[in-house]
């Protein structure tokens, strides 16, 4: 069974916001002595974390799914929900994270690398966040927001300086093993190493890492064999190392045949980036301990020096010739760490959010109109449709944003159909506006109740007055409801 996994998809699933509460204060002697509901806690994050002790992905290839817990509901008496505890998924070093669609996320080199695969939703805001000058007592809160959840795909390159390329039983693991102190397994196989094996190098002044992964077979660029498997092993690389067997017996192949093979399979590997043909290469003819092999050997390296190629001669068994080749690979890899340090100097990108952007768009559909933006969308989340005055404050906050404007721009008449994310509702611009008045966050019924209590409370308090005067108090609560009509 397959020890070593270099590419897995995993479901995340961050946690849920919990909800915000709606409560009111009540003591002896205050019955309503304010709103005392508290926010609800935050979802938990899925993470991933680069660690030096995990060295496969092979943990995700039998338990895709990572989920994290929700936040909790808050409390009154500003008792605020705990928030939920974060998945911490640890990664090999030199994970790339893709998007279902190929799209890459993140790239995940050196100790301690972090990325959020999913973030936890936010919690709700209860009524005590949502209290203000003009609310004095919201009689609701805001719901927790949906974590995230989505599928991603990681993918392992191994972080080497140098890789080792050549067709199976080359005598590519025989030769990281007279290089570093790395002990692959050695054989004879008929078939490639399935398990890339990594060694350190020091030549020269300068540490380097080899990386000896699986064979190349014609085709691979295409799949066959191990074929991606083996080739997104030597994208990091910086220089590429043609491990050609001099001492093959199979009548077809021959170290120029191989060559022109391994050159071509690299051309065809990944359009859409920087072409490996186009990294330093530099080629071994192994296995002149054998002596058809070094006449083969000296009959070659002619042809390949033509071409413009560096050309060592050697044995991975009896270490012959390995000096020059470690002093060569360490000038390479110097020169192209200096290149790095510049290049990562120069890149400063920034993108200014622009000044005409109100971060939404509303946008003609076959049945209306649909608003698209992260904060139109967000609220709708946050939003109890069972509460009125929840409601209107969702109408106050979207007229704030300017999206009742927006909608009246783009041709929308009353009734109009209105799209915000899941939710579907008939525009009517009439009772939006009052939804921006001085009663915000309740709608026209709730302001006839205020005002009605309001008339109450001021004939009970004339009365009052008239009592205190001596006045007929029949006579004049007749004439105060006379008036009132």
């Amino acid at each position: 069974m397959a020890t070593f996994v270099d590419r897995a998809v995993l479901h995340v699933a961050a946690g849920d916001g919990g909800n915000g509460c709606a409560s009111v204060r009540r003591e002896k002697f205050k019955p309503l002595g304010g709103p005392d509901g508290a926010d609800g806690g935050h979802g938990g994050d899925v993470v991933l974390v680069v660690r030096s002790n995990t060295t496969t992905l092979l943990d995700y290839h039998y338990h895709p799914h990572q989920k994290a817990t929700s936040g909790k509901q808050g409390q009154g008496s500003m008792r605020t929900g705990a928030s939920g505890a974060d998945v911490i998924v640890p990664v090999p070093n030199g994970t790339v994270v893709y998007d279902e669609d190929g799209n890459q996320l993140a790239d995940l080199i050196g100790e301690g690398a972090t990325y959020i695969a999913a973030r936890g939703g936010r919690g709700g805001l209860g009524n005590s966040s949502l209290a203000s000058v003009k609310r004095k007592a919201p009689g609701f809160a805001l719901l927790g927001e949906p974590g995230q959840a989505r599928d991603i795909v990681l993918e392992l390159k191994s972080v080497a300086d140098v890789a080792l390329v050549g067709f199976p039983s080359a005598g590519k693991s025989s030769l990281i093993a007279a290089l570093s102190a790395a002990r692959p397994k050695i054989a004879d196989y008929p078939f490639t190493t399935l398990v890339p094996n990594l060694g350190v190098v020091e030549a020269g002044g300068v540490t380097y890492t080899v990386a000896d992964v699986p064979g190349l077979i014609p085709g691979a660029s295409q799949g066959k064999g191990l074929g991606l498997e083996f080739l997104r092993h030597v994208e990091r690389c910086a220089v590429l190392v043609h491990v050609l067997d001099c001492a093959t017996l199979e009548p077809d192949r021959d170290p120029i045949s191989d060559l022109d093979v391994l050159e071509r399979e690299l051309e065809l590997y990944k359009d859409d980036v920087a072409r490996l043909t186009q990294r330093p290469r530099l080629v071994v003819l192994n296995k002149i301990d054998v002596p058809d092999a070094r006449e083969l050997a000296d009959l070659v390296k002619p042809e390949l020096e033509a071409r413009g190629l560096q050309v060592f001669e050697l044995s991975a068994a009896s270490r012959e010739g390995l000096q020059p080749l470690l002093y060569a690979m360490a000038e390479v890899v110097k020169k192209d760490r200096a290149e790095q340090v510049v290049e990562q100097a120069t890149r400063i990108v920034l993108r200014p959010k622009a000044v005409d952007d109100l971060g939404f768009t509303v946008e003609p559909d076959d049945e209306g109109y649909l608003v698209r933006g992260d904060k139109p969308e967000r609220w709708i989340l946050q939003t109890d449709f069972n509460n009125d005055e929840a409601v209107g404050y969702l109408g106050d906050r979207l007229a704030r944003l300017g999206v009742e404007k927006a909608r009246a721009e783009a041709g929308a008449v009353p009734g109009a159909h209105v799209t915000i994310g899941e939710v579907s509702f008939d525009w009517q611009p009439t009772e939006l506006e009052q939804f921006s008045s001085g009663l915000r966050g309740q709608d026209v019924r709730l302001a006839q109740v205020d005002r009605t209590n309001a008339d109450e409370r001021r004939l009970q308090k004339d009365l009052r007055r008239a009592e205190r005067m001596g006045l007929d108090k029949v006579a004049l609560e007749k004439a105060l409801e006379d008036a009132a009509e």
